[in-house]
């Protein structure tokens, strides 16, 4: 039996659904689905399945990935991205959205600003859900692409050093992708303001799990021994006063002066979208993978949405 054969049929809502030989099976999907992209364009492996993108917060990156993943497929998308417009806004729940859109979708992706709301989903649904962000709890899926993004262009991830930088009190991306290091025997250092700092019962949960993890300040403390800096954006969204916004996106910018400090061989990443702390003069650098980062991403939903249809 394949590693992937166990999530026919399952939901994805964390990253603690997968274990070091679960990453193993996924990846080498992955890589599978690259080559089929980039040999044929496409595949008829889910031909006839349908997928319903139901996203209640804004998207564009992760809704139209797993849009093009599916399609890239064979399958077909319900897309439901403006739900001002559906019976949601009508004061329906996520409980009867979710049970009317399986009824026409055998998958179903959801984004959602409340914590926990996958879970909800998926107790609720005989189909399988994934998570594609809850609020500020996971992303599982971005942290996939992430964790693939690192080996594909750093080989094997154990021992390195990975920084985050920016707003990891609220940023899912790096609740999910510090979990995953936790498997890998990475080295993980964080650097942010105070008011976003990296959740304290999560920094427990990792210490827990053996990940060996340090806070900083200042960037300028750990950039010298950094293999990967994953950059942040401050997130306007979640901060309830301009002035509390203001004061945590200050000081934390890369820049191509920055990246010059860095080491010949690393690797930039952000989950995107950026506002200026990941500022564009870096781009040319080689070292910069985000779009990179974001083409994986395609081929990792690819993989993922194949195991949980039973066709991996």
């Amino acid at each position: 039996m394949s590693d992937l054969q166990r999530f026919a049929g399952k939901d994805i809502l964390g990253v603690g659904d997968f274990d070091r030989s679960d990453l193993a099976g996924l990846f080498a999907e992955t890589r599978r689905m690259q080559r089929i992209v980039r040999e044929r364009g496409a595949t008829d492996l889910l031909r006839g399945r349908v997928l319903a993108n139901l996203f209640y917060e804004p998207s564009t990156r992760t809704s139209s990935c797993f849009l093009a993943a599916m399609t890239r497929l064979g399958g077909s998308v319900i897309p439901i991205s403006e739900v001002r417009y559906s019976s949601v806004s009508k004061g329906e729940s996520l409980r009867d959205t979710v049970r009317t859109l399986e009824a026409y979708a055998d998958v179903i992706v959801l984004r959602h600003p409340e914590v926990g709301a996958a879970k909800i989903a998926a107790d609720a649904a005989k189909k399988p859900v994934i998570n594609a962000g809850d609020g500020p709890g996971e992303h599982p899926t971005q942290a996939l692409l992430d964790l693939f993004t690192i080996e594909a262009e750093l080989g094997p991830v154990e021992g390195k050093t990975v920084t985050f930088l920016g707003d990891l009190k609220y940023g899912r991306t790096v609740h999910s992708l510090a979990r995953l290091l936790a498997l890998t025997g990475a080295r993980v250092r964080y650097v942010s303001p105070p008011a976003v700092a990296m959740p304290r019962p999560l920094v427990a949960e990792l210490a827990a799990r053996g990940l060996e993890q340090s806070e900083h300040a200042e960037l300028d403390e750990v950039l010298a021994d950094t293999d990967v800096l994953y950059v942040t954006r401050v997130q306007k969204e979640r901060f309830s006063s301009e002035a509390d916004y203001e004061t945590a996106r200050r000081g934390y910018r890369v820049d191509a002066a920055l990246l010059g400090r860095m080491k010949a061989r690393a690797v930039v990443m952000h989950p995107l979208p950026r506002v200026g702390e990941l500022d564009e003069s870096v781009d040319d650098d080689p070292r910069t993978a985000i779009f990179r980062q974001v083409e994986y991403g395609m081929y990792v939903r690819m993989a993922l949405l194949a195991a949980v249809l039973g066709r991996a």
